[in-house]
């Protein structure tokens, strides 16, 4: 699976933006990375997002115990690779019928957490047990929502290009491909939201330290993030009116 998002959509982390090398790299430049990937994956479903991105994915060479979904619900796009293990609760949870799977889960819990829902973020990901990662982008509010599992099951890359795009996927040579030496993997048991950065479930009221990343030539590549001592501040979701877009406080 494969994303790239505007920088006006989900701003990469400044941490991930390495000094690049004299070839810039551009993930959205003339469809390059898109093609690249195509070639990789032949079959694959490219989505459009317009000027804020695209989703890619596709089922080739993808590993059986965990497997790809992808689904579209009411302009809510989500690509999920894994498998969860605590569906039957998940799906009573969200009030889905049983023929609901792990990304309409996603799709639903999300819905539930902009909608005004009861659960702070950290914790609506937290109560998904399994091996996972997925990608969600609501087009309606132009906000994403990006998770993996604590343990790091499923391989999943994220980096930042020349221009700021962010950009992630399963396949860590396609990361490299669009952004250079500016990638690394995505943090265990974290998720990031275009509105509130990359925060951790597990350690919710903890900050998030990031580290720089020296590949095996002794170069900076990317950053990793590391659990703090520090401790912030409210970090509940917000009460706001029921006019506004809760998804702007994820």
């Amino acid at each position: 699976m494969l994303a790239v998002f505007d920088k006006t959509v989900a701003k990469s982390p400044e941490a991930l933006q390495s000094p690049h090398t004299v070839e810039s790299a551009f993930a959205l430049k003339d469809g390059s990375l898109a093609s690249h990937f195509s070639s990789l994956h032949p079959g694959s479903v490219n989505i459009n997002l317009g000027s804020s991105g695209f989703i890619a994915y596709s089922s080739d060479k993808q590993n059986p115990l965990l497997p790809r979904l992808f689904a579209v619900v009411d302009d809510i796009f989500c690509v999920f690779e894994g498998h969860i293990e605590n569906v039957a609760h998940l799906k009573q949870q969200y009030g889905l019928n049983k023929t609901a799977n792990e990304v309409i889960i996603v799709i639903e819990a999300y819905r539930t957490l902009r909608d005004r829902g009861p659960y702070p973020a950290d914790q609506v990901v937290r109560d998904i047990e399994g091996k996972f990662a997925f990608i969600l982008y609501d087009s309606s509010s132009k906000a994403t929502f990006i998770a993996t599992d604590a343990d790091g099951s499923v391989p999943f890359f994220w980096g930042s290009d020349s221009e700021g795009h962010l950009v992630l996927s399963d396949d860590g040579e396609v990361v490299k491909q669009g952004c250079g030496k500016s990638f690394a993997p995505f943090p265990k048991g974290c998720f990031f939201t275009s509105s509130g950065g990359l925060r951790s479930y597990e350690h919710p009221i903890n900050e998030l330290k990031a580290v720089p990343r020296v590949d095996s030539s002794g170069e900076v590549c990317g950053a990793t993030f590391k659990v703090s001592e520090s401790k912030k501040g409210k970090t509940g979701m917000p009460r706001v009116g029921s006019d506004a877009n809760w998804s702007e406080h994820i």
